[in-house]
Order: structure tokens, then C-alpha cells, then sequence
């Protein structure tokens, strides 16, 4: 029997490994070096194995820390052609490490590869710097950084998933040794409050080892945001001896001016590092701004900014100088005054900037950095730019050495802008899309996309929608009680849980949010009306337990069974009383259950004391767009939302109901307009609006994942030469802004079913003529003979309508060959419609063949005639609008509803005129003038003038001419490089 102790050989496979370095080494060698100082230790397999089977934590720990590195390493030299986070690869580190079958089944039993996804990356080519054996030798920050995440309760997993992720971004950055300057640029996209911070502090942490030495975090708009920024790198990368900068902590007098100690209870969690850094061979980090200090234009700020070099004579960014200076961290708004402050002192210290190898990451980077002024009001051969583009654009100036990274979840806007423009922000160098982190709720999560369970089959336990999700009709009411009620009852299991042994720090905090509307009036009303029924609910009455306990009977409790059923959870209601009053009390402290966040000033969120750094919140918070983008609403677990938009990046901003939600996941409840009003006539359903974003946001990453593919190890594209292609699935939701969309250029329009009518046609007369002369072979087809047609009474019209036409049919390819060689108004006018339709020969779908429909007017005074050579057709008078070069509308009502009716009742298989495959065409000989003498000038010895008659139409594809992706709109970003190419052939369907 062995005598090996079990902390003797956790010394020993402690030693092995580190002395393996990154490389999985022939372990047995190594464990005999170790046990030099263990002669009698027992090395063998089966201690190693009996060790896992009997559940040594520490052993597993260390194990698994190695091997889920090693698992998640992107293309290392020793892991051959095997993928990451693969059997495969699992099966080459074993051969590594020499084990045999026994010990890989337990270690494998232990640890079994985490098979998630890995960061998806578009790149130019880079010169490879940040090499495995680099990162190794300069590493004390991510060590640290590393070491605090494993006590936040991270799995290896998550950590290497992270060290990966944050790898890719600063690989592709310049190697700050480089005596060349050169800036790369990029874009990282994650998921709304999917933890993007901790990827963009990795990146700091690995950039400052590497050599970086200032790093300009841009964090948000408002000093609340900023602060949040701030402290989250204090607290988990700068930590507590940079902070104190020597101070004595039980020293009142040598803590002036040092935020944290004394006033933060998180301060204990701030990492430590033993001692200064510079003091343990590493360098110091210097702050240049505090939690609560944003950057101030001081002379010692000056001074600060300038870093002093041991070797006067080398540049800064030589080895002999870079790795001893002292890194500056500087966590900044994006507000003109403070940003103007910091390229003043830049300027003033501008000899030396050209040495300094600088990072600027931009939080947020589709808010406030997007160049939002109108290309068309420029100066010709000039770029004007909004303030805080400008300002980046200044900052990247007068840093030659500076690597811009971008941080988002809603990206349309970076990829519109202008990538020709060298002084822009555009994502040149990559683009990396994140994995979606274990434990996140996401849109997904709420919707149950492509699910093959029929809805009529839907439960609490198949259905994400019917766990999560409760609409708001007209039928049902406001339903803003029965909110309330599940916000009370959601705090109320969370006290239960934790008296129960579920983790109480998940649940610190517990909100709701009510989002209804932008204005702030709205807000005051909402408030009022919300405290109003707050001490109207009676939650310590009989009526309102009652009220709880049906809520809790028939939502509830079913949900978290079906969703939760290894947390705990009352049998009945009776059991969750006594912590329905605890919860009430927590919410209704102060005497106000809600709190209104709308300021647009940092002294206004001051007042507001709503710092969930610092302070637990249980609060009803009400608010419109400052309670959206950057802003972590902590223990979100009801929201109420109602508002709209026309842009997809702000709904998706807006989804603060999306994020990590540990114990409480099944409490989750979304009560969201589905009958909204939208504009004067019409409703909008936010749900769908959200699946249809949803759509977008996936079709983007798709596009990523296309493109990321490497080809004899090289990348296909890189993001300048075929920028991501945006989707539009909805066709009222805009991917952006108007104002961050200038660049924006539409590539293709989908439309399955509905009427796709062009209305600018060209108005001179030998272009016209050309266009009629195109569209000869199908005149010809038209038949003789007139066919009625009739529409049945309906909402617009208790009265039947008929008319007649000509009608014939041709082949899908017979239209294609007349569309694709039609001249416009304007130059590639109609192209976003025609990519559509030249993918209906069976890449995207399938249409047969068209129906054409030439209506024959029912006036007295019409005017039928043939043009070039076809049976006689009606001549229609349409009028170019005011201030336009195009017609309105181009059919008529009648003629469009006959035609629609036709295209619904093929879809439903009851039309005994066309099939599934058909779609209509309306052909319109249209003659421009305003009275209907007019129509006479195009008609010379009973035949029309082909110079004067616009061959104008309405299509309407089947409702089958569509993909199961059911995209309608695509977008790209211009390149003002290239202006005037086709940046993406006309036959391309990707």
C-alpha cells in the first residue's frame, strides 16, 4: 500500500506541469525530476488514476485547469490537424503526455472536453508575435487576472474560452517591440450583457504584459457608466497595491485621495498581488483616472502621461525600456470636454508619442464613436466628422503606435462605415465574433426558434415562450399588476432558495424594469402610477396573498418545475408566505418601490443612488433609452416592456433582460407588447420584432463564420474587401440609425409574396424607347382575348369590382432575361430587387414561370393601342410627384388585390388559375402627364410611341420564393475606394 500523501503528489504533478510549460510533454519524465526531492514517492499510473476516481479535488483542479487549456489552444504546432474542443484533440495531448488507457478514462471521467464554440474570426494576415512562449514569459497581469476569476466561481472552461477569445484580439495588434509604427483596427461582437468587459479586460491584461503601456478605455457616455468601467478593472486587473501606490491602509491620513478603501465593501474582493508588482519583477500600473474621477487637464496629469525610459538613449517601445516602464490606465467618457482635455496634453507631450505603444478600447463602439454626419453636405474632397469621432480620429493621430479595438452587440453601425476611410473607425485589420458564454439568457432564450414541436403541443418544459415570455394584448389588459405581483413573488423564491442552500450572492439584487416609453413625461406617469398601485395591492392582505398564491399556482410553480427542478422550491404557497413579506419590505424600503432613471447629467445619477457596485437594489426601476446600452441593470428578473423603434440595433440594446441569471433562471418573466401602436393606422408585435432581430443578428454571424473559414491557411477575404453583410428580416426594423447608415448600401431585397413595384424610370426618350424594345417578347405573349377578373367584397368595399386584361404567361428565365437588361432613373435602382429574382431559378427557390396581367380601363374615354406590334393594350396616365423623379403608385388597388388574392390562394392550394410556383406580373404601358390629353401625345396613327410610353409593373413572387432563413434585406458598407464597382458580382447568393 502506498504512502505517497496526497498533497506530496499534488506537489509533484504541480511541478511536472509547470515545468511542461504550454507543451504537453512526456509526463513521466518530467514527474521524475519533480520527485527528486520524493524518493520513495509512488509515480505510478494507478495511484495517479485511483487519485481521480477517489475524487481529489486538488489533483482534478490542477488537471483540469492543463488539460482545458490545452483542449481550447487555437492551432498549436503540436496538435497536428485536430480542431479545438474536440475528442480528437483530447486523444493527441494523451499520446503527448505519454498515458496509458487507463488514465485517459479517468481523467476523461474527471474532465470531459467542454465541446462549446470558439470565438469566430474574419483577419487580414498578420506577422505572428504573440506567441505561446512570449505570453508565457510576460504574464503576471493575466496570471492575476486569471487567479481572480477562478475565485469569482469561473470553470476552466469559461477561463480558457476567455484566454482564447482574448488572445485572438491581441495577436492581431502590432507587436509593440516593432520598431515599424502601424495601427490595426478592429471589432469584437458579443451578446447584450454577455460579458463582453471581462473579454476587453483579458485583452488589457495580455496587451500591458505584452508591452503596451497606455491603454485608453472609452467606457460609455455618463460617469455612472464610466465608474462601472473603472471599478470592474480596479478590482479585477489593476487591483489594490496599484491602487494604494504604497499608502497604508490603517493610516486615515495616507488614504486621502484614495477611492475604495473605507468606502467600498467589495474592497477586499480587489485582487492582490503580494506586493507592488514593480517591487516582484513586473512593472506598476498607473491610474490617470479614479472610480469616481474622470480624466482631468492638470499639469501633474501632464507629467504623468510621459513615461520615463531606463535607457535614455532607445526608443521606448526596445525590450530594454518597454518591460520595466510603468503602464497607464485611463477609463474615459466619451464626451467631447474630456476627450478635448486628453488630446490637449497629448499634444503638449507630442515629441515622445511616437514611441509609446498605445491600446484604445472603445466600450459601446456603435454609440457616440460613429461618424453620423451626412457625406452629401460635406465639402467636396473633405470629411467632416461628428465630435467624437473626431476626437478618436485626433487621438489615433498623435499615436502613431495606437491599436483601436471596438466592443459591441449590435455592430450594423461599424460595418456601415466608410471602409476607405483611413481616418474612420472601420474593423480593417478583424473582426471576432464571440462565443455565446455558458449560462447566458439571450433572445434564444426567449423564443422558440425553428422548434419542430407544434404550438399546440407547447408546455412549460418544451417552450421557452411559454416559460418566459407573457404577452400583452388588447384581450388581456395591461397586465402591469400581474407584473408586479410576479416581481414580488420572483423576490420572495429568492429569499426561499437561499435560506435553502442556493448561493445568497446571486441574489443581492432584484429588479424590475418597466421601459414604455422615451419621454420623460411617460416615465413621471408610469412612476406615479406604478407607486400608485403599489400601496393599493395589499401584498400583506388576505385578498392580495390570495392574488400571489393562484399567481404562484398556475405560473410559477409549474415553470419551475418543468425548468428548475434541482433548485429548491416550496410545496405551497403557505411555505413562501413568511418571505413574500421579507421581499415586500426589501422593495417598498424607503417608502418608494420605484426609482425613475432618465437624467442626461452624471450629477443626476448621483442623486439617484443606484450604484449596484455598492449597494443592494430590490427597486421597480422605470426609464426609457438610459436604461439601455452599457447600462447592467443587476438582478433583472421581470421586465415590462412596451416601447418601440424603427432600429434594430436600439430594440436589441434595449433587451436589458438579456444576461446571466444563476438560481434564478426559471423566475425570468417578459411581459411585452404584442399589439402595439405604430404610427397613426397600424400596431406592431415587439415579440416578433425581437425573433425578427434575433434572425438578423444570427444571419450576421453566419456571414462571419462563412467568411472565417481559412483556405491553405490563409484567410478567404478579409473585412475591407467583403464587409459583413447585414440582414433585415422585418421590413419596418431598420438594422441602425438613418444617421449611421449613410454608408449603409442595400444588396438585396426579399419579397416572397408581396409586391415589388420600381417607380423611378428614366425620362429620356431614346433610353425609353430602348426599355420598350427589351420588353417586345413578352407584349407578344399577351393573348387576344380579355379575361375577367373579380374581387369579392372585403374590408376596403362591401361591393364586388371587376375588370378585364390580357394576360399570358412566361417563363421565370423569359421575365429574368427582359429584367436584367432594363436601364433606370438612377444606376443600380432596381439591383437589390433583381439579386432576389435571379435567385429564384432554384438557388434560393424555385418559381416556374409568370403570370402577366395587362388591365384593359373601363372608361369610355381610354385609349387602347398596340406597341410595337402586340395586341392593343390600355395606356395609363401617371404623374411624377413633387420634388421627385419618380411615379407613385404604379398599380391600381384593384388590379394589386386581384392579383395579391391570386398569389394567397396558389399558397393555400385553392387557385385554379396559376400554382404554387407562379408568380404575377402587372404590366402598365404608362404615358406621364396630369390631364388625359396627355395620353394622347404618345399616339401616332393608332400605334404608341415607344419613346413615350414607360413599360412600368408590379411583381408579386410566390409566396414559396423565400429560403427557411426567411431573410427579406440585406445590407454592406460602401468603400469610397471603390466607388462605383460592383463590390459583390451580380450572380453571388451568399
Amino acid at each position: 500500500m502506498t504512502t505517497t500523501s496526497s498533497a506530496v503528489l499534488l506537489d509533484i504533478h504541480t511541478s511536472a506541469l509547470a515545468g511542461m510549460g504550454s507543451l504537453p510533454r512526456t509526463f513521466a519524465s518530467w514527474a521524475r525530476l519533480a520527485a527528486e526531492v520524493y524518493p520513495d514517492a509512488d509515480l505510478s499510473e494507478e495511484l495517479f488514476r485511483s487519485s481521480l476516481l477517489n475524487g481529489d479535488e486538488a489533483l482534478i483542479a490542477l488537471w483540469n485547469r492543463h488539460l482545458t487549456a490545452w483542449d481550447f489552444a487555437e492551432n498549436p504546432p503540436w496538435g497536428g490537424t485536430t480542431p479545438a474542443r474536440t475528442d480528437e484533440r483530447r486523444a493527441v495531448i494523451y499520446e503527448h503526455l505519454g498515458f496509458g488507457s487507463d488514465v485517459c478514462k479517468g481523467l476523461d471521467q474527471a474532465m470531459p472536453v467542454a465541446k462549446v464554440p470558439g470565438a469566430t474570426v474574419i483577419t487580414r494576415e498578420f506577422t505572428p508575435w504573440y506567441t505561446a512562449e512570449r505570453a508565457a514569459a510576460r504574464n503576471f497581469y493575466w496570471t492575476a487576472y486569471e487567479r481572480k476569476l477562478r475565485e469569482k466561481g469561473w470553470s476552466e472552461a469559461a477561463i480558457a474560452s476567455l484566454d482564447q477569445a482574448s488572445k485572438a484580439v491581441v495577436e492581431r495588434l502590432t507587436d509593440p517591440e516593432q520598431p515599424t509604427a502601424r495601427q490595426a483596427k478592429g471589432l469584437v461582437v458579443g451578446y447584450v450583457q454577455s460579458g463582453k468587459t471581462a473579454n476587453f479586460t483579458g485583452v488589457a491584461a495580455k496587451a500591458i504584459d505584452a508591452g503596451y503601456r497606455l491603454v485608453i478605455v472609452l467606457g460609455g457616455t455618463l460617469n455612472l457608466l464610466r465608474a462601472q468601467t473603472q471599478r470592474r478593472l480596479d478590482m479585477e486587473l489593476i487591483g489594490q497595491e496599484n491602487i494604494l501606490r504604497g499608502a497604508d491602509v490603517t493610516d486615515v491620513d495616507s488614504l486621502v485621495g484614495v477611492d475604495y478603501v473605507g468606502e467600498d465593501e467589495g474592497w477586499p474582493e480587489f485582487v492582490r498581488h503580494g506586493g507592488r508588482p514593480s517591487m516582484l519583477g513586473a512593472f506598476d500600473i498607473e491610474r490617470l483616472t479614479t472610480h469616481d474621477k474622470d480624466y482631468k487637464s492638470l499639469d501633474q496629469g501632464i507629467r504623468a502621461l510621459e513615461i520615463d525610459k531606463r535607457v535614455p538613449t532607445a526608443p521606448l517601445y526596445d525590450p530594454s525600456n518597454l518591460h520595466h516602464a510603468a503602464a497607464r490606465i485611463l477609463v474615459v467618457k466619451k464626451n467631447k470636454s474630456v476627450l478635448t482635455k486628453l488630446v490637449k496634453d497629448l499634444k503638449q507631450i507630442h515629441g515622445s508619442l511616437g514611441d509609446v505603444p498605445a491600446l484604445i478600447i472603445d466600450d459601446e463602439s456603435d454609440q457616440a464613436s460613429v461618424n453620423t454626419s451626412d457625406p452629401k453636405k460635406w465639402e467636396r474632397g473633405s470629411t467632416e466628422r461628428t465630435a467624437i469621432n473626431g476626437l478618436i480620429s485626433k487621438l489615433l493621430g498623435l499615436l502613431p503606435r495606437a491599436q483601436y479595438v471596438g466592443y459591441t452587440a449590435t455592430p450594423f453601425a461599424n460595418v456601415f462605415i466608410d471602409p476607405g476611410d483611413d481616418m474612420d473607425l472601420f474593423p480593417s485589420d478583424f473582426l471576432i465574433s464571440l462565443p455565446r458564454p455558458a449560462g447566458y439568457m439571450g433572445v434564444q432564450d426567449f423564443h422558440d426558434l425553428n422548434s419542430p414541436v407544434p404550438v399546440s403541443q407547447r408546455t412549460y418544459a418544451n417552450s421557452r415562450e411559454k416559460a418566459h415570455v407573457r404577452g400583452i394584448y388588447e384581450s388581456t389588459g395591461d397586465r402591469l399588476q400581474e407584473a408586479m405581483d410576479a416581481f414580488v413573488l420572483s423576490g420572495a423564491l429568492k429569499l426561499y432558495r437561499a435560506d435553502h442552500g442556493v448561493p445568497n450572492v446571486a441574489f443581492r439584487h432584484h429588479t424590475m424594469l418597466a421601459h414604455q416609453s422615451v419621454r420623460q413625461d411617460d416615465h413621471a406617469d408610469l412612476a406615479l402610477r406604478i407607486n400608485t398601485m403599489w400601496h393599493q395591492a395589499g401584498y400583506s392582505s388576505t385578498a392580495g396573498h390570495e392574488r400571489l398564491a393562484a399567481l404562484w399556482e398556475a405560473d410559477f410553480a409549474p415553470v419551475s418545475a418543468a425548468q428548475a427542478d434541482d433548485l429548491p422550491s416550496p410545496r405551497f404557497y403557505e411555505e413562501l408566505r413568511p418571505y413574500v413579506h421579507a421581499a415586500r419590505q426589501r422593495i417598498g424600503s424607503g417608502g418608494q418601490p420605484v426609482i425613475v432613471v432618465n437624467g442626461d447629467t452624471d450629477r443626476y445619477f448621483a442623486q439617484l443612488d443606484l450604484d449596484f457596485d455598492r449597494t443592494p437594489i430590490w427597486k421597480i426601476l422605470v426609464g426609457g433609452t438610459k436604461l439601455s446600452r452599457g447600462f447592467t441593470v443587476e438582478g433583472l428578473t421581470v421586465t415590462y416592456y412596451r416601447r418601440t423603434t424603427q432600429q434594430a440595433d436600439t430594440l436589441m440594446q434595449m433587451g436589458r433582460w438579456f444576461g446571466f441569471r444563476p438560481g434564478y433562471r426559471d423566475l425570468v418573466r417578459l411581459y411585452i407588447g404584442r399589439e402595439e401602436p405604430f404610427g397613426r393606422d397600424k400596431s406592431v408585435d415587439l415579440y416578433e420584432a425581437y425573433e425578427g432581430v434575433c434572425r438578423d443578428e444570427e444571419t450576421f454571424r453566419e456571414q462571419l463564420a462563412q467568411y472565417a473559414e481559412l483556405v491553405d491557411g490563409k484567410p478567404q477575404v478579409t473585412p475591407v474587401q467583403i464587409p459583413p453583410l447585414v440582414a433585415q428580416h422585418l421590413p419596418w426594423l431598420k438594422p441602425s440609425a438613418r444617421n449611421k447608415m449613410f454608408n449603409a448600401e442595400l444588396v438585396e431585397i426579399r419579397s416572397p409574396g408581396r409586391p415589388i413595384e420600381p417607380a423611378s424610370y428614366p425620362h429620356t426618350g431614346s433610353v425609353t424607347k430602348r426599355n420598350a424594345e427589351r420588353w417586345r417578347p413578352l407584349l407578344h405573349a399577351l393573348g387576344p382575348e380579355r379575361v375577367p377578373f373579380n374581387n369579392p367584397p372585403d374590408s376596403s368595399s362591401p361591393l364586388s369590382r371587376s375588370f378585364t386584361a390580357l394576360t399570358g404567361t412566361v417563363t421565370h428565365g423569359d421575365l429574368l432575361s427582359v429584367l436584367r437588361n432594363l436601364e433606370w432613373e438612377r444606376p443600380r435602382y432596381f439591383y437589390p430587387h433583381l439579386t432576389y429574382l435571379q435567385q429564384l431559378d432554384g438557388t434560393l427557390a424555385r418559381v416556374d414561370d409568370w403570370l402577366l396581367i395587362s388591365p384593359l380601363l373601363a372608361s369610355d374615354n381610354r385609349i387602347d393601342v398596340s406597341i410595337l406590334g402586340s395586341a392593343p393594350l390600355s395606356l395609363v396616365r401617371r404623374s411624377i410627384q413633387d420634388g421627385k423623379s419618380s411615379f407613385g403608385r404604379i398599380a391600381s388597388v384593384e388590379h394589386r388585390t386581384a392579383a395579391q388574392r391570386l398569389i394567397d390562394e396558389a399558397a393555400a392550394g385553392g387557385s385554379t388559375l396559376i400554382g404554387p410556383r407562379t408568380g404575377v406580373a402587372l404590366l402598365y404601358p404608362v404615358v406621364e402627364g396630369r390631364t388625359p390629353e396627355s395620353v394622347q401625345t404618345a399616339v401616332h396613327n393608332g400605334v404608341a410611341d415607344p419613346s413615350k410610353v414607360v413599360m412600368a409593373f408590379t411583381l408579386i413572387p410566390p409566396r414559396s420564393a423565400t429560403s427557411g432563413d426567411r431573410r427579406l434585406v440585406r445590407f454592406r458598407a460602401r468603400n469610397s475606394r471603390h466607388e462605383g464597382e460592383a463590390t459583390i458580382p451580380s450572380e453571388s447568393s451568399s
